[in-house]
């Protein structure tokens, strides 16, 4: 294609293949399509759509999900609480598992209005789509005003809400939303440590605890019992009468 020229050429440049524009960004986002979509540039240089999840991300006929069983002391029956996720760019590098529904069910009927609220507004969080792991924080800083239980293995929860947003966290870490704290090693260790030296001393106090002889009774040779103390400058079992002194 011939183009003409009217101006007379005081000055020119040879533009090399090194100087061409590059786009350095390495993500390009779709603002079309609000967000729900995107434009990812991967390291070999081609553009994949990835999609976000979004309230308009209609619900697939199949989700994944996991029950948690929760059982109170407060409480004759449990709790069972199902959360769904949806599998976004299943089958690509960018596969991620989203959480996008919540169900709660028990016998008990005493929760029932505010089981039913709860749901509805974890499960348009979820799908709403952006940041859902404050919901762990705000549901585990609810305190029950006539006091909490203690779970077996003694961890105290301060409500049954509080207990489900331990739920919503353990299920959140498992699908790679939150990451697990761990601790330092040294500090690691320091525990280990710490928990070996309290359980040797809690046995060698429980060997004792129902014992009705004096506190610091040595163990008797004859009859294996922590009952020797010393009895007019004579070392004496109180259990059978053993004495060195005869």
């Amino acid at each position: 294609m011939a183009i003409k020229i009217d101006h007379k050429i005081i000055k020119y440049q040879v533009q090399k293949p090194e100087d061409k524009p590059v786009d350095k960004a390495p993500e390009l986002r779709a603002a079309a399509a609000g967000g729900e979509t995107e434009l990812v540039r991967d390291k070999n240089g081609r553009t994949a759509k990835v999609i976000r999840m979004h309230e308009r991300l209609e619900r697939p006929e199949v989700l994944v999900g996991s029950t948690y069983k929760i059982k109170t002391p407060i409480s004759d029956h449990a709790m069972y609480v199902t959360i769904n996720d949806i599998v976004l760019n299943e089958g690509t590098e960018y596969e991620q598992r989203r959480p996008f529904e919540v169900f709660i069910n028990s016998k008990n009927l005493d929760h029932f209005q505010w089981i039913v609220a709860l749901t509805r507004i974890i499960s348009a969080v979820f799908r709403k789509g952006g940041d859902v792991t404050f919901l762990v924080d705000e549901l585990k800083a609810v305190f029950d005003p006539r006091g909490g239980y203690w779970q077996p293995g003694g961890k105290f929860m301060p409500s049954i809400i509080a207990e489900l947003g331990y739920v919503i966290e353990k299920h959140l870490q498992s699908i790679g939303l939150i990451r697990k704290t761990q601790l330092d090693p040294h500090q690691q260790k320091l525990i280990d440590e710490k928990r070996a030296e309290f359980r040797a001393r809690a046995r060698q106090a429980d060997a004792f605890a129902k014992t009705h002889f004096p506190e610091g009774a040595q163990l008797c040779g004859r009859c294996s019992t922590a009952a020797v103390v010393m009895m007019d400058g004579c070392m004496t079992c109180l259990n059978c009468g053993d004495s060195k002194c005869g």
